[in-house]
């Protein structure tokens, strides 16, 4: 199971810790503008100190709301909610200040209402935010109409919902547009973990083959060293060019150039049969193989003739070509009690090798099955002729 965390959506705003910091803030304080009448209200009152108390009491709730938004805001952006200590805390303060602003100023404190109601739709979750305007709304008109003295303002609970309505339109764009950059982000790190397998699975194939051949080119030419020094030197030149080879293989790999042709596998696997002392039968053109499938047909010869080489004891080995499909057919130990499996049917009984008994299959036989269901073919293994030996077969 992946460890791996989703990144937090930052759009180009400064982080520190926890917080996510913009010039957010700015916008919402834009709309303490519509205070100015009740900050009129608290400088015309009689006495020094209700105007210093009103003023600071107004000041203390402009700076709460702009916390409030601000932290409404960096909160989204890395995917949380405000947790409901945080809301409830900065909403019963908010509404302390209204109430404390209303018994100085009177009805014109009940303005920060409209306020109070937008930092419960910013900072709770859409039932409980309901249920705060819905109690603002009824507060503000029972307390227009009840308190002695108090004005009756008509417009303010119409207000309250309209901002109510606005704020959580904005907060629901937002919501969208965070999920679906978080969504772009998931999509590029799916991207990345496919084009690491496909890289992985390239690389396990283009080194698997040439090892191979150079293993046994190697075994080869120690053995004749006692025996025909000239052939032994032979042996170890191949040795040498076929390691060039696969440096080139895998630098061209790692560019993003490489590509598996047919014609080159086919010599290939005459290169490695030949050096395990295996008869090779290879067909000698391919001309009515259609040139979408070439490149999968040769991902197809270099792993068959890579795991005969490998594992079957093989003499023989034979290649066949058609329209639809190749084979690779040897006459080596075959694949245990199997008669015939198409790899990735959820029942293969292949051992890693593909010739043998086992539990699973093998990264080779994985990254081919791969390659075919990307172009609709298949992939199944087998025995060979009469019972005997093992049969890959790629194709429709």
């Amino acid at each position: 199971m992946s460890t791996e965390t989703t990144a937090p959506v930052m759009f180009g705003r400064l982080r520190v810790g926890r917080w996510v910091f913009s010039p957010s803030w700015l916008l919402s304080g834009v709309w303490l503008f519509f205070l100015s009448e009740t900050f009129g209200a608290a400088l015309d009152l009689e006495s020094l100190v209700q105007r210093v108390v009103a003023i600071a009491v107004l000041l203390v709730f402009c700076a709460l709301y702009i916390y409030a938004f601000q932290m409404a805001r960096s909160r989204r952006w890395v995917g949380e909610e405000v947790g409901p200590v945080r809301f409830l805390t900065v909403l019963v303060l908010a509404v302390a200040l209204t109430l404390s602003l209303c018994l100085l100023v009177g009805e014109y404190g009940l303005t920060l209402a409209v306020y109070d109601a937008v930092m419960a739709i910013m900072l709770m979750r859409p039932g409980w935010a309901l249920a705060s305007v819905v109690g603002l709304v009824v507060g503000v008109e029972t307390a227009t109409r009840t308190v002695p003295g108090w004005v009756q303002q008509d417009g303010l609970a119409f207000s309250i919902l309209l901002s109510s309505v606005a704020v959580w339109g904005i907060s629901q764009m937002v919501a969208r547009n965070i999920q679906l950059a978080q969504a772009q982000q998931q999509i590029a790190r799916l991207a990345v973990a496919r084009e690491r397998d496909r890289f992985a699975r390239d690389l396990h194939d283009l080194l698997g083959h040439s090892l191979t051949v150079i293993t046994m080119k190697s075994e080869l030419a120690g053995r004749l060293v006692s025996l025909d020094a000239g052939r032994a030197e032979q042996e170890i030149a191949d040795v040498e060019r076929l390691a060039r080879d696969a440096l080139a293989d895998v630098r061209a790999a790692v560019s993003g150039y490489r590509e598996v042709t047919l014609p080159s596998e086919l010599v290939s696997a005459r290169i490695a049969l030949d050096a395990a002392g295996i008869v090779a039968e290879l067909p000698s053109a391919v001309d009515e193989v259609p040139g979408d499938r070439r490149e999968l047909f040769g991902w197809a010869v270099r792993e068959g003739v890579t795991n005969v080489v490998r594992h079957s004891g093989a003499g023989h080995c034979r290649v066949t070509l058609s329209r639809t499909c190749v084979e690779i057919v040897d006459d080596g130990h075959g694949p245990g009690s199997v008669d015939a499996v198409v790899v990735g049917s959820g029942d293969e009984s292949v051992d890693a090798s593909g010739h043998g008994p086992g539990n699973g299959m093998g990264n080779g036989l994985r990254g081919l099955r791969e390659r075919a269901e990307a172009v609709g073919a298949s992939v199944s293994v087998g025995r060979g002729d009469e019972g005997r030996g093992f049969r890959l077969r790629v194709g429709s």
